[in-house]
């Protein structure tokens, strides 16, 4: 593993080793035209803490292990900054203009049903993104601003743990993968592989995002709670950290009610087909969605029609 940055080496060479620091630095409010200004003394100039950034700097340059971070240095309100700002260029900025080119790219004529579902499928996507987002703005953030603020709040580690996080990167995946696999073939895809290629930058992006809250944020909120209350116990940062996965296929019964609403069928119409109640279906819907990570109708339906499930003559567009 190469050396750490530290605060003594100069800004431009940073960023000329690796150009997605370039991000991280317009996150914590650093501004261009450094010139040969060290990283100290720019994030001086710009009032952040420069432990902070070189925490977060490396932790990308090193690859952004799913791992807990040593954040003893770390400043929790410099951290919080860095994430609202990157809440912020998703929001406003990143996702919309991937719509944009992605209009562009797409034949949206009325005979590309394939096109209408994507599309369809991106916007779901970006809707459960932002309600994601803005369940940590809301939630966990104004909690920790409280506790910043040396407010008296009731502590909580568990609410802390991001738990879709997982969900929402692959998401993104999926979308570029369908795109991939099964897109009709045009005679100029330069506009869709641009939108392919921002796709995978995106996706690249999203999970640093989701990496540095688990594994700095999450850390460094603990290291505040444990100040705030001398008392509470040690938490083993790591073992909360980890889960198990385990790549489940569908049951037959799973495959039938993917079928069934890739064709636009309620749950209760689900029930009166399959000869089953509709508790049974909507657990059954809660097993496809933890299975696949696809939570969203179109998804599913988009799902169905590249596994074989469905034809697209049986889906209600």
């Amino acid at each position: 593993m190469a050396a750490h940055y530290q605060s003594t080496d100069k800004l431009g060479f940073v960023l000329a080793n690796d150009y997605r620091l370039l991000q991280v630095m317009s996150r914590f409010g650093l501004s261009l035209g450094f010139g040969e200004k060290t990283i100290a003394s720019v994030c001086r100039q710009c009032n952040v803490d420069t432990d902070t950034f070189l925490a977060i700097i490396n932790y990308v340059k090193d690859g952004a292990e799913n791992k807990p971070q040593r954040v003893e240095r770390v400043n929790v309100a410099s951290v919080l900054k860095y994430l609202k700002r990157t809440h912020a260029y998703f929001l406003n900025y990143l996702f919309s203009s991937i719509r944009f080119h992605l209009l562009n790219a797409i034949d949206c004529s009325v005979k590309n049903e394939i096109a209408f579902l994507v599309l369809k499928f991106y916007d779901e996507y970006v809707e459960e993104v932002r309600k994601h987002m803005e369940y940590e703005e809301t939630t966990v953030y104004t909690y920790v601003q409280k506790l910043l603020d040396g407010e008296t709040v009731q502590i909580e580690n568990t609410h802390l743990i991001s738990r879709h996080h997982e969900a929402i990167e692959c998401k993104l995946g999926e979308l570029k993968n369908l795109f991939m696999q099964y897109y009709p073939q045009t005679e100029d895809n330069d506009k869709l592989n641009a939108v392919i290629i921002s796709i995978y930058q995106a996706e690249e992006d999203l999970s640093i995002h989701c990496l540095v809250e688990d594994n700095i944020f999450v850390p460094a909120v603990k290291r505040l709670e444990r100040q705030v209350k001398t008392r509470q116990p040690e938490v083993d940062v790591a073992e909360e950290s980890q889960s198990t996965k385990s790549e489940e296929t569908l049951s037959e019964r799973e495959k039938e009610i993917v079928a069934c609403v890739a064709k636009g069928l309620s749950n209760k119409e689900i029930a009166d087909t399959l000869f089953l109640s509709v508790n049974t279906v909507t657990t059954h819907r809660r097993n496809i969605a933890r299975k696949l990570h696809i939570h969203s109708a179109a998804g599913i339906t988009i799902y169905a029609i590249v596994n074989k499930l469905v034809s697209l003559s049986d889906v209600n567009l």
